[in-house]
């Protein structure tokens, strides 16, 4: 079977006078995994309840696999959705919640028990069929609500927050699984989360929402490389905002000085004047020779690598550097320099 492809046509959604998604254009490719991150009430949830047909659009069309399913009730479009609170019965054994759909649907029940075994199996749940939800763990429950999703051979499979409810060593087992799966199965994924590290770690493309739109889409190395805006840079992980003033154009790139530093960056269509600095945390560097002044305020040890708080002529900073190697203390005086690949001009937030 082909990858089902994902088309929103000018789709949007409104209760009563509130915008909760304005109307966007979106493809979805077949067999790709998409997430839609972005923070509380931005609308990502809601696109997400559309596709399945759990919320009606209030204008424009949703194709799945080329068929227009803007209309269609959820029972009629090949979509399977895992909740953020797993919807598991619990009268019911893990067998009999795998094997619901199947048995709704009017395949019988032995037919049905042994698609659901098989389910189990890929999830890594051989032998669990009998067990009661009750008596698992978070992380396995979190399992059996993909294999009852999965059972039933959809086209486009949708995750709402799946992993809020574990532990942070949990949540990275199952982010894993969860990609490993997709890319097995080659089925077509959307994922909503609100956790930037998860949406880096599983996803082909990534759709930033803010104010019920899109910010910017592209792949989790071209959001966190090149944002376009302050909002995208900021939320695509830790980043330090610094204003500064392009001094001159000259081709692609831009002379930008920011206190006593100057540098030669892409201008990427900005005119000369005041700008917008992203600079990240693993590009400011402590250095006995650096060209920017940098007072310690804070030295935070977290393993593999130390957070250190600085303050400078362009403002505070957040520099992550490895542990091992030279250490500087809270109260040092130090120098900063700064790695130009990890520097970028972006556009204010309007």
């Amino acid at each position: 079977m082909t990858p089902a492809r994902i088309e929103f046509r000018g789709i949007g959604k409104r209760y009563g006078t509130v915008q909760a998604v304005k109307p966007l254009d979106l493809v979805v490719e077949g067999g790709t995994l998409v997430t839609l991150l972005g923070p509380s009430g931005c609308g990502k949830t809601t696109l997400l309840r559309m596709i399945a047909g759990l919320e009606a659009p209030s204008e424009g069309r949703i194709l799945i696999g080329g068929r227009d399913v803007t209309d269609l009730p959820p029972g009629e479009r090949n979509v399977s959705m895992v909740f953020q609170s797993y919807a598991l019965f619990p009268h019911m054994t893990v067998l009999e919640n795998v094997a619901y759909g199947l048995v709704s649907s009017g395949l019988s029940r032995r037919a049905a028990a042994r698609r659901a075994e098989a389910a189990l199996d890929g999830v890594g749940l051989p032998g669990f069929g009998p067990r009661q939800t009750f008596e698992m763990s978070g992380g396995q429950q979190q399992r059996v609500a993909l294999a009852r999703a999965l059972v039933l051979e959809p086209e486009v499979l949708l995750f709402d927050e799946p992993l809020s409810n574990l532990d942070a060593r949990l949540r990275r087992s199952m982010r894993d699984d969860i990609r490993a799966l997709q890319q097995r199965l080659g089925v077509t994924v959307v994922y909503v989360t609100h956790d930037q590290g998860e949406a880096l770690a599983v996803s082909d493309r990534i759709v930033v929402m803010r104010n019920a739109g899109i910010a910017q889409a592209g792949t989790p190395m071209e959001l966190y490389v090149q944002p376009d805006t302050v909002f995208v840079a900021t939320f695509m992980g830790e980043a330090n905002h610094v204003r500064g003033m392009i001094e001159a154009i000259e081709g692609p790139l831009a002379t930008v000085a920011a206190g006593p530093l100057q540098m030669r960056l892409p201008h990427r269509g900005l005119p000369m004047g005041p700008c917008d600095l992203i600079l990240r945390p693993e590009a400011v560097r402590l250095a006995q020779d650096g060209p920017l002044p940098a007072a310690v305020r804070r030295a935070t040890y977290m393993g593999a690598q130390i957070e250190y708080r600085l303050a400078t002529p362009i403002g505070d900073l957040l520099a992550i550097m490895p542990s091992a190697g030279p250490t500087w203390q809270a109260g040092d005086d130090a120098r900063a320099a700064l790695r130009p690949e990890g520097v970028v001009l972006v556009r204010a937030d309007m």
